[in-house]
């Protein structure tokens, strides 16, 4: 954004085409905002929006010599990847390239949606592996019948409970071959696993397949959008979690955790080799941990980034911006939940993957501060922002048009930090930036700076407004641009008849990517004997 400019490099698209058929290490990241990288974008490509890319390249990217080819729509010379590529190379990466010619020149297949990789693997797994699945009305009749069936929710409690099947209990992904032994101890029960809609059912009910557990266990079809779209009632608010498993459920979830190693080849290594990789200069290793968020805060290794085993698989992307990255992924000295994702990890073919009990777990808390942040801003503080009046100063709120919605300061204008050209604040003397929890709006200070002298940054960011104990307004009420800066979920369209329409559009979408993989030569997810 703001500083001195050099000349990007430029790559062409059947030279990308071949790097990505190679094995050495290359990400590929995305410059536009993520609503117009869901339109449509390379299979491979991991979302890093100008307006976010500090706070976001250096977990995705964390080798600076590591090869980065920038993309986006047309490759334009002042377009999003062109204006990353400078603001990388300026941050300290070496090897930073544009793909000319941008999506509209590539000549494969391009996708829309996000999280592809990890959304068509999910479809790829169902077919491989014919991962059973029940109906929402087949299970609601099952229920109603007084059967034994238990209903694990794959997805964080977060999701659990904003909405969940009748009777489910949550335990997000990596966790459900950890926890079902004492969940479902009578192998006559059925285990029904959800999510919202397809992909973690069916890792997740596969996951409970490759440990060889008796019980019956299916996939519920298309999650709790498909229980909506059968007319069925969903639960809101709960929050039953699958408790810690007992000394038997142990045994029994190591003895599956062996079988799933087994299987899929998933190598352990020790803190010595885990040490000697992460001072190694010359590969790029990812060293995630994949307990639960009580457990990372209580103790974590201090180069971990929490990554909770489900969401590591069903978003991939977002949390591995390298392919042919080395992966570790730690846990508890058992390892089961650390085994279980990188099995899946190991089967998406584009990573080395291992698992390591890290033993020292001296960091606690959450991870640090971002390195990019600027310490030396004008801040302005709630009470004195608050107690100016109405034509002293324009807000700005750079949160994503979603939380804009769901409110944001009165009076404050909505805004997409790359867009700021777009911004018009009339006679106005003083710019004040926020967002959610005032990072985003300290980094984009010196953006703002260069157009409105003496802009000032919110202190503590809209958070700090809530915590001072003063109201949001709610609404999309003052935007300067085009609500492209997000995906938009299905759940996130505030008419029912227009969200339902969007459920199954989304459905029908994670099924077609079977088709669309099926021409990709760029797509080699691997395959493992039962």
């Amino acid at each position: 954004m703001s500083g001195s400019a050099p000349t990007p490099v430029r790559i062409t698209a059947p030279e990308l085409h071949a790097a990505l058929l190679g094995t050495a290490e290359l990400a590929v990241l995305d410059a536009r905002e993520q609503g117009q990288f869901s339109a449509q974008h390379l299979f491979w490509g991991s979302s890093v929006p100008l307006s976010r890319l500090e706070l976001l390249v250096a977990d995705l990217v964390p080798r600076r010599d590591c090869p980065v080819v920038w993309v986006d729509a047309d490759g334009a010379a002042d377009g999003p990847a062109a204006r990353a590529a400078t603001r990388t190379a300026q941050l300290g990466w070496t090897d930073v390239r544009i793909l000319d010619g941008g999506v509209a020149g590539w000549p494969g297949e391009r996708y829309s949606g996000v999280n592809v990789p990890s959304k068509a693997f999910g479809e790829w797994i169902e077919q491989r592996e014919h991962t059973p699945h029940i109906s929402a009305t087949d299970l609601a009749a099952r229920q109603a019948a007084g059967e034994p069936i238990v209903i694990l929710d794959s997805r964080p409690m977060r999701e659990f409970r904003r909405m969940s099947i009748p009777g489910g209990v949550d335990c997000p992904g990596a966790e459900l071959v950890y926890r079902v032994h004492d969940m479902a101890p009578d192998s006559s029960t059925t285990v029904v696993v959800n999510c919202a809609g397809r992909t973690r059912s069916i890792i997740g009910a596969q996951s409970l397949r490759n440990a060889g557990i008796a019980n019956p266990v299916v996939a519920l079809e298309h999650g709790t959008m498909g229980w909506e779209l059968a007319g069925l009632t969903l639960a809101h608010g709960e929050t039953a979690h699958a408790p810690d498993p007992s000394s038997a459920g142990l045994a029994a979830a190591t003895a599956a955790r062996d079988r799933i190693a087994r299987r899929f080849g998933v190598r352990t290594v020790d803190r010595a080799t885990l040490d000697e990789w992460l001072a190694a200069g010359d590969r790029t290793t990812f060293l995630l941990d994949v307990r639960t968020p009580e457990e990372y805060e209580a103790g974590h290794h201090p180069a971990a980034r929490h990554a909770p085993g489900g969401q590591v698989v069903q978003a991939a992307d977002e949390y591995i911006g390298v392919l042919g990255a080395r992966v570790v992924l730690v846990d508890d000295g058992r390892l089961v939940r650390a085994t279980t994702t990188a099995s899946w990890l190991v089967q998406l073919g584009c990573y080395e993957v291992a698992v390591a009990d890290p033993g020292d777990r001296a960091a606690t808390g959450p991870s640090p501060s971002n390195a990019f942040l600027p310490d030396a801003v004008p801040f302005i503080d709630v009470d004195e922002l608050a107690g100016a009046g109405p034509d002293s100063f324009t807000v700005l709120d750079l949160a994503d048009s979603l939380r804009y919605r769901r409110g944001h300061i009165p009076g404050a204008w909505w805004a997409v930090r790359a867009r700021f050209d777009e911004v018009d604040v009339g006679q106005r003397p003083v710019v004040v930036l926020t967002s959610p929890d005032g990072e985003l709006a300290r980094l984009a200070h010196a953006d703002a700076e260069l157009r409105w002298p003496g802009t000032r940054v919110l202190r503590g960011g809209t958070a700090a407004w809530t915590a001072a104990g003063r109201s949001l307004e709610p609404g999309l009420t003052r935007s300067t641009t085009t609500t492209d800066d997000v995906w938009y979920n299905p759940y996130d369209a505030e008419d029912e008849a227009v969200a339902r329409q969007h459920m199954q559009d989304y459905l029908d979408w994670e099924v077609a990517l079977l088709e669309q993989i099926a021409r990709d030569d760029l797509v080699r997810f691997r395959s493992f004997p039962a």
